[in-house]
């Protein structure tokens, strides 16, 4: 049994990523989309004809996962499930992690998810006409928990370490890397992975689209969600799956693994105020408890992948809280959500990866559609070109409903 703990703190790095979202469904096609500075929001007519008063979505192709698992293994997976196991699988291979590897060690995963929207509905669809719940189906529990992700990979990939979904809202991605962090830095684990995943469904947005925050759809979807912009107005859903592989840097160098990038610090708070408005305290507290802990030089961060959505409070609190928290340092700041719209449970996940890419290659993708600066983020350095620039250092924001905050930092592995 492998359930030890040390007393030293273990570094954890970070040795397998993937992705599968509305700017690509691998590395390198998100990559070159992230330099591009391309959207990969539509128009979704299908969401006006269901009552949607935005149509404007991300849009992100269903895996066909049939000649990967059997009809046993798909029975109990939702939409976010897909997902979640496309970009796992790419993760894996990347961190040179096979099966072998996975009987052999005793591995966790930790993900992100908040919500089964598609599931719930056609388990009641059914209630309402066969009146029978026989007739539901086997696999429709396995769906329809909010911990569906964790289930389902957890047994396809007879995994036998920690496992437990992290539903924190919009920050649940980040949450799940930042607790996979604490438990590898504390010995309870030596390899966990953590990501965040999110249904793309009308059906799993359309109460979100009822508090009217959604950017209206008479503007052209690649131009509609202006992050940090004087003229947002909303912010646009999306979706997808993120997975990181996260795993103790002596358990990377024992089997000889490429190690990408390590992680630093996690920081959380919670606003306790409103259950939907943010505010600057509370985010400015994340920011400070990650870098205090990562144990660097404020001034060593030359970039910030913002939470940023397009909604005129919630951007213009961050924007004030980034200045706080850096002073007189400004570093890049840019908001992947301008072309990807909002992942909403994946995005802490998505935007690590994101991050991660393009402090591989050298350069900052911009904070697309961004023209007018206000009062708030005149007071920040928001990018609006690709800048081709080397850094080794940055910050991730991931702010949701209910006031939850989660703040990452990472540094390139060198």
């Amino acid at each position: 049994m492998e359930g030890f703990i040390r007393n030293i703190k273990q570094r954890v790095v970070i040795t397998g990523m993937g992705i599968h979202s509305c700017i690509g469904t691998s590395l390198d096609e998100v990559t070159e989309s992230l330099r591009a500075g391309k959207s990969g929001i539509i128009f979704d007519e299908a969401r006006k004809e269901f009552g949607y008063q935005s149509g404007l979505t991300g849009y992100v192709p269903l895996p066909d996962l049939k000649k990967a698992l059997s009809r046993r293994e798909r029975i109990s997976m939702g939409e976010e499930s897909y997902y979640a196991y496309a970009a796992t699988m790419q993760a894996l291979e990347q961190a040179k992690i096979d099966s072998d590897f996975l009987s052999a060690r005793e591995v966790g995963i930790i993900y992100g998810n908040d919500s089964t929207g598609q599931s719930v509905k056609e388990a009641a669809d059914i209630m309402r006409e066969k009146k029978d719940t026989a007739l539901i189906g086997s696999g429709s529990i396995f769906k329809s928990m909010n911990s569906t992700i964790t289930m389902n990979l957890s047994t396809i990939l007879k995994l036998r370490g920690v496992n437990f979904t992290v539903s924190g809202a919009c920050a649940s991605g980040s949450h799940s890397i930042g607790l996979g962090f604490m438990m590898i830095q504390n010995g309870l684990q030596d390899c966990i992975i953590c990501g965040g995943a999110q249904e793309t469904n009308m059906f799993a947005f359309s109460s979100f689209d009822g508090l009217g925050v959604f950017a209206p759809d008479n503007q052209d979807p690649t131009k509609a969600c202006r992050p940090f912009d004087a003229n947002r107005n909303g912010l646009i859903p999306s979706g997808g799956g993120a997975t990181l592989i996260l795993e103790s840097l002596e358990s990377a160098l024992q089997r000889g693994a490429h190690i990408i990038a390590e992680v630093l610090g996690y920081g959380f708070s919670s606003n306790g105020g409103h259950i939907s408005t943010p505010n600057v305290d509370g985010p400015s507290t994340a920011m400070l408890r990650a870098l205090q802990q990562s144990g660097v030089n404020f001034e060593d961060v030359k970039y910030v992948n913002a939470h940023a959505t397009s909604t005129p409070v919630g951007d213009g609190n961050e924007a004030e809280a980034i200045a706080e928290v850096f002073g007189n340092h400004k570093p890049f700041v840019s908001s992947t959500k301008s072309m990807t719209g909002h992942e909403c449970w994946m995005a802490g996940a998505s935007e690590t990866i994101y991050s991660i890419l393009m402090m591989q290659s050298g350069f900052i993708a911009p904070n697309i559609n961004f023209e007018t600066p206000d009062e708030q983020t005149e007071k920040i350095n928001i990018v609006r070109q690709t800048e081709n620039v080397e850094f080794d250092l940055f910050l991730t924001n991931s702010f949701g409903f209910g006031g939850t905050n989660s703040a990452l930092v990472i540094k390139k592995h060198l």
